[in-house]
């Protein structure tokens, strides 16, 4: 898709359809206000008789307006101006994208209100990048047409930041949504490979024999059960200089069965999501890398299946991770967190200043926070403050679990130092956290479950079902942020 300025005013401009933007209980403004005139008040009488709604994404499609050279105006409400933050230009730009996207367009222009901040028009621009993509991949009759251009009127740099955080949302989204068949953890660091080739990033994949002799057995025996090889992909971009350097940890468990301990088909079924985590951590790097921030950051995805073969790991087995720490299998369906193990290791021994971990770890934050919100653990407050600040900033959900003792207490093992699950059913999130910290060598950390927002089995009003890119965002301004 290109992305560029617009070269004519809204109502010459000779695009599919150009779309403007509405605050709730407030005058027309900009482009709107433009529109407005040039029909003799259309707008403002569909307003006045409740026939637009200037909601956040809101949209209302009108066609042949008068005095508009594009067969068709889209108004897109933004809400109310004082609860306006990056999240809801993302959506409501994603909405007004998305309700176009049901047939092939050339070119579509945005015109939203040329007052608001830069973060909200970089925000938009990833939103209307995002909600013309579906997830209809092999699909003969498509749904979603990404349109051949995209107009936005906002300052070239600020096309240029937006369509860096777009793509890497769409990265993210794209592996996500691919079928294991073809995302699986050799063509998954194939991808690595890809960016760090694009970006002029330094890259490593460990595959099979190097984590044996790395001795990463928790992530190994992960893999056992699959045909696929595993991997460990790192990716490093060095934007800041001798400063310190951020960790980001992803799980990737490109399909999981749950193993020995099997998942029902229902809940099997979009199982090739679970590698969202090493994705949205892909996705994030790529948007870093493009937009040159200065600051050095560090990759780890760690890349398996967890299948059922002749080798399967089993309930009881005793694993050893790379640190030493013996683990003891209590069920084969906890297994992202073996993964992250092993990675979080990897990480920890490099020194980095802060590390964050992403996983489609657990149902239980889900039961916790519902399907929109991330979970957020951590060992260090004032980081993990940081974290959800940022996610905040650009409009991202994000809420803190507890982290106290008892929950560590509940994964201590009988035969070995801890247990890959806590005792029943409750606090399961905060359960699996405790393992994790087991892993990070006392360094500022803040572990991000994403099981919820990382896939949306239905449609949203501003993006397809499937993956969403939840988080990329955020990671890159937790970036921007990093030791300013």
């Amino acid at each position: 898709m290109q992305v560029s300025k617009p070269t004519q005013s809204v109502t010459e401009i000779a695009a599919d359809a150009v779309v403007v933007s509405l605050f709730k209980d407030e005058p027309l403004t900009g482009a709107a206000a433009e529109v407005d005139k040039a029909a003799d008040g259309l707008i403002a009488r569909l307003i006045e008789s409740e026939e637009i709604s200037a909601a956040e994404a809101a949209v209302t499609p009108l066609l042949a307006v008068a005095g508009v050279a594009a067969p068709q105006v889209v108004c897109v409400g933004l809400g109310k101006r004082d609860e306006l933050d990056p999240g809801v230009a993302f959506r409501s730009a994603g909405a007004a994208s998305r309700q176009l996207s049901g047939k092939q367009r050339g070119s579509v222009a945005f015109f939203l209100d040329a007052d608001l901040e830069t973060s909200l028009h970089e925000a938009a621009v990833a939103g209307a990048m995002a909600g013309c993509v579906g997830q209809d991949l092999y699909r003969a009759e498509k749904k979603r047409f990404p349109f051949e251009s995209l107009q936005y009127s906002a300052a070239e740099e600020v096309l240029e930041s937006g369509q860096a955080l777009g793509r890497g949302v769409d990265l993210t989204r794209r592996l996500v949504n691919e079928p294991a068949d073809k995302i699986y953890p050799e063509t998954f660091a194939a991808q690595v490979r890809e960016v760090a080739s694009e970006f002029g990033l330094d890259c490593e994949v460990w595959g099979r024999d190097k984590l044996t002799e790395e001795k990463c057995g928790s992530l190994l025996a992960v893999a056992r059960g699959s045909a696929k090889e595993p991997q460990l992909a790192m990716l490093h971009y060095r934007g800041g200089g001798d400063g310190p350097t951020l960790a980001l940890v992803g799980k990737g468990v490109t399909f999981d069965s749950g193993g020995l301990s099997l998942k029902p088909s229902e809940g099997m079924k979009i199982m090739k999501c679970d590698m969202a985590g090493a994705a949205t951590v892909l996705g994030a790097m790529r948007a870093i890398a493009a937009l040159q921030i200065p600051v050095n950051v560090s990759a780890y995805m760690g890349l398996v299946e967890n299948m059922t073969g002749a080798d399967a790991y089993r309930l009881g087995d005793v694993l050893t991770a790379r640190n030493g720490v013996t683990i003891e299998v209590h069920n084969t369906d906890a297994e992202g967190r073996l993964v992250l193990a092993d990675a979080l290791t990897v990480a920890s021994e490099a020194k980095p200043a802060r590390i964050i971990d992403l996983a489609t770890l657990t149902g239980a934050c889900v039961v916790a926070l519902g399907e929109n919100v991330a979970g957020l653990m951590t060992n260090d407050q004032a980081w993990c403050d940081e974290v959800a600040a940022s996610a905040r900033s650009v409009g991202e959900k994000v809420w803190q679990l507890p982290m106290y003792d008892e929950f560590d207490d509940q994964i201590k093992s009988k035969v070995a130092d801890i247990k890959n699950t806590g005792d029943g059913r409750w606090g399961g999130a905060m359960t699996a956290a405790k393992l994790l910290e087991r892993f990070v060598d006392e360094i500022p950390w803040t572990h991000i479950d994403i099981a919820g927002p990382a896939f949306a089995e239905k449609p949203l009003a501003w993006l397809d079902g499937g993956g969403t890119g939840a988080l990329v965002r955020s990671l890159v301004e937790i970036a921007r942020r990093f030791d300013n």
